[in-house]
């Protein structure tokens, strides 16, 4: 038997029906005497152009093992099955187990919309954490000047470095 990777999208109307898609083609797999190595719903995701007029699809990738007249039966089904509206079937030299780049980055963007659905927020502004309050006190302060006060001793004016300098002792500058 040989391995593949199979990718198809399906129609945005039809995600709910997704994960009975996946278990009848996997059941079709495993009845033919294959085995289903790795399945990934992408979920949801914009198109790189339009298909039927669609931007939007429903991802999902499968790694089978089978031979090829469940492969192609299972490709028949794709083609005649109006809610998938691409395919892909690339023949691979060994199974794939891990995780793919894509999905490792749609879980990446789950964690981030979790976390900021965690931040509370006060009039519509988020209210700030410790951490960012700390380092906000550890800024050292600057003092407003006006553009008169930016010229030295003797009438000339300063650069922005000198005049820097000169307004903070703490700089490396006036150390030495």
């Amino acid at each position: 038997m040989k391995h593949y990777e199979i990718v198809f999208l399906v129609h945005p109307d039809q995600s709910a029906q997704v994960a009975d898609m996946v278990e009848r083609y996997s059941s079709q797999i495993t009845g033919g005497g294959g085995q289903v190595h790795r399945v990934e719903d992408w979920g949801r995701r914009q198109l790189a152009y339009p298909v039927e007029e669609i931007h939007k699809a429903h991802y999902v990738l499968m790694n089978i093992e089978c031979d090829v007249p469940t492969l192609n039966e299972l490709t028949t089904n794709f083609r005649y099955n109006d809610a998938i509206l691409r395919n892909l079937v690339i023949s691979k030299d060994k199974a794939v187990t891990e995780a793919s780049t894509i999905l490792e980055q749609v879980q990446r963007e789950k964690s981030r919309e979790s976390d900021d659905a965690k931040r509370t927020y006060h009039d519509d502004k988020p209210v700030v954490a410790a951490s960012v309050a700390e380092s906000e006190e550890s800024r050292p302060q600057t003092e407003a000047v006006d553009v008169e006060e930016a010229v030295d001793a003797s009438g000339s004016a300063l650069t922005s470095g000198q005049f820097a300098s000169q307004n903070n002792p703490k700089t490396p500058e006036n150390e030495s």
